[in-house]
């Protein structure tokens, strides 16, 4: 077990990084002539690339947001044509995504584009220091999936927006109406005076 501080540390890379590496993502697929997909929309592609026919459910756990938040994100795609979302026979509760041919293309498109515009970004580092980038991002990976298989973890409480930010609004404690806190004095003020007669 690593001491809590360099855990720390590690994290604080970690936030500071991935924002721009996403952010570079996003750039490269809206550079190279790639469709003009969000990196939630992008995500949504990929996971139904890997799991055609899947729910509207599984997709809200995989991308960490609310079921009505990846049901908005869905018909936005359903609208552009890229992907379909239809009953299962078997069970009509359940909403089937699937991948439209269109959209199979489009994001191999954006896929590859991302994927030259990057290597292109680290091409003029040392072999040294990509072997070492390649071993951290798969030892980074490998512990978040282990994070997301632990069920004994707390828990989410609150819904999560798909920017990443807690999208549940702090709890509203009730305080006392107009008058109430002045007729409690006097209540209490009038029950010690009542004990002392």
């Amino acid at each position: 077990m690593a001491p809590p501080e360099l855990a720390e540390e590690c994290a604080r890379a970690v936030m500071e990084t991935v924002p721009r590496v996403m952010l570079a993502i996003r750039e490269e697929t809206r550079r190279h002539g790639a469709p003009l997909l969000s990196i939630p929309q992008f995500r949504t592609l990929a996971f139904l690339e890997r799991q055609p026919g899947a729910c509207l459910i599984h997709l809200a756990e995989h991308l960490r947001v609310t079921l009505p938040t990846a049901s908005n994100l869905a018909e936005r795609l359903v609208r552009q044509g890229l992907i379909t979302r239809t009953q299962d026979p078997r069970e009509r509760r359940r909403v089937v995504l699937t991948l439209t041919p269109p959209g199979a293309r489009h994001f191999r498109r954006a896929r590859r584009s991302a994927h030259v515009g990057l290597a292109a970004t680290l091409a003029h580092l040392s072999p040294e220091a990509l072997q070492r980038i390649s071993r951290g991002v798969t030892m980074l990976g490998e512990a978040f999936t282990g994070a997301r298989r632990d069920h004994s973890r707390p828990r989410l409480t609150g819904s999560v927006r798909t920017d990443g930010r807690d999208a549940t609004p702090a709890p509203v404690v009730p305080g006392p109406r107009p008058g109430q806190t002045e007729g409690l004095r006097r209540s209490r003020g009038n029950g010690k005076t009542g004990g002392r007669g």
